[in-house]
């Protein structure tokens, strides 16, 4: 059987240390850094942290499984239905990539079609929209509902964020849900 990539979830802040003992056992991992710079009152200091908290992601073969999961601060293979899901070697090759330039590379949260966020920087800092990828260029539309009408901006990825928020329903989809209830 020829070994492939897992994502493993760890224990919290236990990326390196379960990373540094899977390597100890002979697997090829992997785990994406970047460099931050965290602030207290009194300093300023320099910490790596790894892309993806609490992952490293792990090419083995899965007749190994159980080795893997009694390695101190392994929690589980990211699984469906029970079975390990594989990561394309790809992905993996792209991110080893990305890391290993030297550029300034930052997690970033997901975002699919059609996701609410907020533009962070800039002078539309604030401004809320819907995310739209317009062939390779992302922009946020900004709707008025009422009118059925938007305008799409524009914008660096970099400068949106997600927004994460329960939606507060109307009156009229308040009576509605209460008919349906």
């Amino acid at each position: 059987m020829t070994p492939k990539w897992y994502a493993v979830y760890t224990k919290f802040h236990h990326e390196k240390s379960a990373a540094k003992s899977l390597q100890g056992k002979e697997f090829d991992v992997f785990l994406p850094v970047y460099e931050a710079v965290h602030r207290w009152k009194d300093r300023n200091q320099q910490v790596v942290l790894p892309l993806f908290p609490c992952y490293l992601f792990l090419r083995a073969d899965l007749n190994r499984k159980l080795e893997v999961l009694q390695t101190v601060g392994v929690r589980w293979l990211v699984e469906n239905g029970g079975n390990a899901c594989e990561i394309r070697g790809s992905e993996i090759e792209s991110l080893r990539k990305i890391c290993s330039v030297g550029f300034d590379v930052k997690p970033h949260p997901f975002l699919k079609q059609g996701d609410l966020v907020r533009i962070s920087r800039g002078p539309l800092a604030g401004t809320r929209g819907y995310f739209l990828r317009e062939k390779n260029h992302c922009r946020v539309v900004v709707a008025v509902e009422l009118l059925r009408k938007g305008v799409s901006v524009e914008i660096d990825l970099a400068n949106i964020e997600a927004v994460h928020e329960s939606r507060v329903l109307t009156p009229a989809e308040l009576q509605i849900s209460e008919c349906n209830v």
